[in-house]
């Protein structure tokens, strides 16, 4: 009977490291593709259930650290896109301040090109 028990334990053994095989090839799409790397994401796409995830230690670290690391990218794109939001309006102004300028300096060269218009009518 022990002889059969050692042939179970490397079989399950063998499971194990298939199914690692798999979650690390699901790890490695999402984060090479920049997909969202959490749980149910590496569940779904490796096949493996999130149980299986949440109890290997190893793996669970793994997934819970690249998931960090995502959560604190996109924290900092939105400081960023808040940063560019609130100098929109400034950037805005300085434009509107552009435009008029230049909107006056067109009338005053429009002015000036009628004045010359009627020179050369006169000497015509």
């Amino acid at each position: 009977m022990a002889g059969s028990t050692k042939g179970l334990k490397k079989y399950a053994e063998e499971k194990t490291r298939i199914t690692l095989e798999k979650v690390d090839k699901a790890i490695r799409e999402l984060s090479l593709t920049e997909q969202k790397v959490n749980f149910n994401s590496v569940s779904q796409l490796s096949g493996v259930s999130k149980t299986f995830l949440y109890k290997n230690e190893e793996t669970k670290k793994r997934i819970e650290e690249l998931r960090d690391k995502q959560t604190s990218r996109n924290m900092n794109q939105r400081a960023k896109y808040d940063k560019t939001a609130k100098s929109k309006d400034v950037i805005i102004m300085a434009k509107d301040l552009k435009i008029k300028k230049l909107e006056t300096e067109n009338k005053k060269f429009k002015e000036q090109l009628e004045f010359l218009r009627g020179k050369i009518y006169e000497k015509i």
